[in-house]
Parts: C-alpha cells; structure tokens; sequence
C-alpha cells in the first residue's frame, strides 16, 4: 500500500466524490512527477546544449509545480471543494501533456528526458482516470 492509501485510509470521516484508489494512485503520480520533473530540469541545466533545451527546462519546472500543488491539495480530504478538485486536475493534466511531449521531442538524445515523459505520461493518465470518477 502506498502511503497515500495509507493515509486515505486513516481519514475519520466517509468521504464521497473520489474512487479512493484512483485518489491515491493520482496523489501518488502527481508527487512522482514532480519530483522527476524537477530532477529532469536539473539534468537539462548541466547538459552542453542547455540553451536548446529553454523550452523543456521551462516546461519541467512548470508542471513539478503544477503536479506538487495538485498532490497537496488532492491530499486534503477535510470540506472538499469538487470545482478546486476538478481545476487542479485539469490543469496538472495539460501541464503533463505538454512537458511528456516536450520531453519526448529529446528523450533519444537525453535518458533523463524518456524518464520524465513516462513520469509525465503516468500522471496525466492518472489525472485523467480521476476526472473520469468524478462524473
């Protein structure tokens, strides 16, 4: 059990609205993500050709933002707010899409890079999953 299950599980109240499986996978690869993507960067920055990959870097340290936020707050079970849910996800799953596909563009030139877009790809994919719960 990961330990965003773990902790799903602890939770004193029921709650409604989330397929708690499907909850803690996307914690789980929101929090992944965005530490791939922030190590993704850091890779970029120390590579020869760092002023070709502006755009990755960029992207990178986006969607880590992106998916560390929505981690946090899908983390947060207590006075739910179905519209903050649904934005966060929509949002860390465009973020996703665009860094995997950026990421892909150099992940033959760049090993960190094939790694991130799979990060990238889980995760949106996880995203997606959730929203779909949702309704």
């Amino acid at each position: 059990m990961t330990n965003a299950g773990a902790m799903l599980d602890t939770y004193p109240k029921q709650r409604d609205g989330f397929d708690r499986d499907l909850l803690a996978e996307c914690i789980e690869a929101c929090f992944a993500c965005a530490q791939t993507c922030t190590a993704c960067a850091d890779a970029c920055l120390a590579e020869d050709m760092v002023a070709e990959l502006r755009a990755c870097i960029r992207l990178n340290l986006d969607c880590a933002d992106i998916c560390d936020s929505t981690g946090r707050v899908l983390s947060r079970q207590t006075d739910y707010n179905s519209t903050i849910s649904r934005t966060v996800l929509e949002a860390c799953r465009a973020a996703c899409r665009a860094c995997g596909d950026e990421c892909t563009e150099h992940a033959e030139m760049h090993e960190h890079c094939r790694i991130c877009a799979e990060a990238c790809r889980r995760c949106e994919q996880a995203c997606d999953a959730l929203l779909s719960s949702m309704g």
